[in-house]
């Protein structure tokens, strides 16, 4: 059975990203995987890296924060991620951003095996998706601003980790699109869940 772990970073429960998130986790346990659902503004996820987590036990993934370690644990043993937020200024919101510092720390999710800083991903999920949204056009996001989403994911994060196989797509522009065209997008988020499986 792939256990797979999908987190949500959006505080709107009416969001879009709501409704990528449910159809995600919807997907996934219809198939019967094991499903670690997180909606990280609802669970109260704390995104503040402390000074004692950058210290020295810190190095070995030890923590005193309960929720903080569930998720280390989490995420040490999953299969695939599924990471659900939309494009804000270029970045994730300060939620998620603070749950990678957190919670992909040091002895837990990667290691520095070199002098010139090199990791060895730590993670067993070869496997990831990233689902945006975004009120960007795509020329635009492309164009003027580089597409800064896709370079935190595919070049930044993930890969310092152990995840070798990145997909992402962003859903555009949100804001003015039609139910149809989100019901689309919904159906397109589910294939590719189902996706990960195989």
């Amino acid at each position: 059975m792939s256990r797979i772990g999908v987190y949500l970073a959006h505080p709107h429960p009416g969001s879009f990203n709501h409704a990528l998130y449910g159809a995600v986790v919807d997907e996934l346990r219809g198939r019967g995987c094991e499903v670690r659902a997180h909606d990280l503004y609802a669970d109260g996820f704390a995104p503040l890296l402390t000074a004692e987590e950058t210290g020295t036990v810190a190095a070995a993934g030890a923590t005193a924060d309960a929720q903080l370690a569930l998720h280390r644990a989490e995420v040490a043993n999953l299969d695939a991620l599924v990471l659900i937020h939309p494009n804000w200024w270029g970045m994730p919101p300060a939620i998620l951003t603070g749950w990678v510092q957190r919670v992909l720390a040091p002895g837990v999710a990667y290691k520095l095996g070199t002098a010139d800083g090199e990791p060895a991903g730590l993670l067993r999920a070869g496997r990831a998706l990233v689902l945006n949204t975004s009120d960007t056009p795509e020329d635009r996001e492309r164009e003027e601003f580089g597409d800064p989403l896709e370079r935190i994911w595919a070049a930044c994060v993930l890969p310092y980790v152990g995840v070798t196989d990145i997909r992402r797509t962003v859903f555009r522009t949100v804001t003015d699109s039609p139910a149809a065209q989100r019901a689309g997008w919904l159906r397109q988020a589910r294939e590719q869940a189902a996706a990960l499986l195989s």
